[in-house]
């Protein structure tokens, strides 16, 4: 299969006092003034809407009708310890009226679809989480 370039997000940040980030074709246009505690939000936002596309994939090629209030909360934490910076995720997901094994199984597959996924894979702590709709 040869490869190609399914979509490329192009961003330009600044920094200071009145920083920001803004994407080449301005969907995303944000105010970011130093420190940058939006990165972790940005970055769980990111990759909870990359695993609950992926979430739906892995359903889809079982034959799986997946409701459409599927949900995804993502906690990225930055971490210090010992002088050095780290991120620690946790995702939390809920999948209303499919059978909680089977649900496991969806997310769990989740992670070997999602490019973020396989981005932090052994990088970074995370943990994965079935939760009821209500949780969430």
């Amino acid at each position: 299969m040869t490869e190609r370039v399914v979509f490329s997000g192009t961003t330009h940040n600044t920094s200071g006092r009145n920083g920001g980030t803004r994407s080449r074709d301005g969907f995303l246009d944000l105010q970011m003034a130093e420190p940058h505690p939006a990165a972790e939000n940005l970055f769980g936002a990111a990759w909870s809407a990359c695993y609950m596309g992926a979430i739906q994939l892995s359903a889809a090629q079982r034959k799986i009708k997946l409701p459409a209030d599927l949900a995804v909360d993502a906690r990225i934490d930055l971490v210090l310890d010992k002088g050095a910076y780290f991120l620690r995720a946790d995702l939390k997901v809920s999948v209303p009226g499919i059978e909680p094994e089977l649900a496991q199984e969806l997310i769990e597959a989740a992670h070997l679809i999602c490019p973020y996924s396989k981005a932090v894979h052994g990088n970074i702590d995370v943990t994965t989480t079935l939760v009821e709709p209500a949780l969430v």
